[in-house]
């Protein structure tokens, strides 16, 4: 029986309840009079069910998919600004004890170099990304109880947080590594993470256990119950995402978003971030054997859908993609890019981009200064804010602050002096041009009078070597 508040998988992620939720779309899918209820509704920015949302992606007629874009496009801009916040992921380890069909660490893969970080070599790791110019990670890891015990984890943060070299310092490391217990989720949390991250794959049950059929994490129910356990312990940032291609996308859609609903309706505040990664070769791993591949154009419905279901989350898109997709869905609701991203186990301190432990194929290698330089030339405001999350503004605060429409008042400021400290420390000159043009005109946008005095005080002290100010 579907039940949102219940903290059983099968009971808020519904098998029955997806299947009776995309009958209901097609039957619906040109029903002008329903959709067009469905989009006055998203209108009011307080977001969708999954069934209306659902309804949508379902919805094939031209004129009602471009008003989706289009609402998605100014939602974005209301809740989000034209900021985009920058990560790059850091892989420690890929030793793996599960068998999953379509990852390149599966137990059974021979073919791939195995390799765990030192902490010494995470130093020279942090240090080559802080020469960058990024402040927040995600470190990802293999799923290996003796390779990867939840010690070595912690101490690869402390390690992390430790480091300051010039002027770079990284100020929030997000975690995405296994499913675990409440008790090492409060470590976690302890530790001083960001968000913790946990993409479900997928969440059609039958699906999911032939994808996963050896290790630990063959066990749906406890795979999908994580997120209950790690707000459980405390961290009240999380992130969901599916890897699109594994199953039907309209499925998987459902799920995520009934997964969001979930969170919402026992924790009171829903995911920080959902995440929208799509399946690409790999060693071992050829795409091309999964049945359920999606074109580009359908994966930018499924992100403005996102955008609209879901309004105050985050939206994150990897470089996975490339830069033609990702320009496509930053201005359809992605409020998160990786950049300069390296998937190997170690490689940002290597001078050429090793191979032999990446997760997946990047798509988009272009250099951070080039990342940067790209969004402003869009008219985006490339951030590297970590605020709100030393400031405490997590979970239902953030969300506060989101909902009120304050992300102009402080999490516009916030970007504009983390990107002056990117254009005075790291920047070619080309770019620092542009920046500098860039940040006198967005101060304008900055409504209220007292924070834009303030903001323009702090880049000026910025301009002169002091560093790390925040709202």
């Amino acid at each position: 029986m579907y039940n949102p508040k219940s903290k059983k998988a099968e009971e808020f992620i519904s098998h029955d309840e997806i299947l009776d939720t995309l009958k209901y779309a097609d039957d619906n899918k040109e029903n002008i009079k329903l959709i067009d209820e469905i989009l006055e509704k998203a209108k009011e920015r307080k977001g969708l069910t999954h069934r209306e949302a659902s309804v949508l992606l379902a919805c094939e007629i031209p004129e009602k998919v471009q008003e989706m874009y289009d609402l998605a496009e100014q939602i974005k801009k209301d809740f989000y600004g034209n900021r985009i916040v920058i990560f790059a992921p850091l892989y420690l380890s890929n030793y793996c004890v599960n068998g999953c069909v379509y990852c390149p660490y599966h137990i059974k893969n021979k073919t791939i170099a195995r390799k765990k970080l030192t902490q010494e070599e995470i130093k020279k790791e942090v240090i080559a990304l802080q020469d960058t110019g990024h402040k927040r990670l995600a470190i990802e890891a293999g799923e290996d109880p003796k390779m990867n015990p939840i010690e070595y984890i912690l101490e690869s943060i402390n390690t992390i947080y430790s480091i300051k070299h010039k002027n770079g310092a990284i100020r929030r490391v997000n975690v995405n590594i296994a499913a675990t217990t409440v008790e090492n989720y409060r470590k976690l949390k302890e530790a001083g993470i960001g968000t913790y991250i946990l993409f479900q794959e997928t969440y059609h049950k039958e699906s999911y256990e032939v994808l996963h059929p050896t290790g630990p994490k063959h066990d749906y129910a406890y795979h999908t119950e994580a997120m209950d356990r790690a707000m459980e312990g405390g961290i009240d940032d999380v992130g969901l995402g599916v890897l699109f291609g594994l199953e039907l996308y309209r499925y998987e859609f459902a799920g995520l978003l009934m997964h969001a609903e979930h969170l919402e309706a026992v924790y009171g505040v829903g995911p920080h971030t959902i995440s929208v990664p799509r399946l690409k070769k790999a060693n071992d791993i050829d795409p091309d054997t999964f049945d359920n591949g999606i074109s580009d154009d359908t994966f930018a419905k499924i992100c403005a859908l996102i955008r609209i279901a879901v309004p105050y989350t985050g939206m994150i898109i990897s470089t996975r993609e490339s830069q033609e997709v990702r320009e496509k869905v930053i201005r359809l609701g992605v409020s998160q890019i990786s950049g300069a991203s390296r998937t190997s186990v170690g490689g940002y301190a290597e001078a050429e981009r090793p191979h032999d432990t990446e997760q997946f194929d990047v798509s988009d290698q272009r250099s951070l200064d080039e990342v940067v330089k790209w969004l402003m030339e869009m008219g985006y405001i490339p951030s590297f804010c970590t605020a709100c999350y030393r400031e405490g503004r997590t979970g239902d605060r953030f969300m506060a602050l989101c909902k009120a429409k304050q992300i102009q008042n402080c999490c516009h400021p916030n970007a504009l002096m983390t990107l002056k400290e990117f254009l005075m420390d790291y920047a070619s000159e080309e770019t620092r041009k542009i920046g500098e043009a860039l940040i006198n005109a967005e101060l304008n946008n900055i409504p209220k009078e007292n924070v834009r005095e303030i903001c323009k005080d702090h880049l000026g002290k910025i301009q002169q070597g002091i560093r790390d100010f925040r709202f």
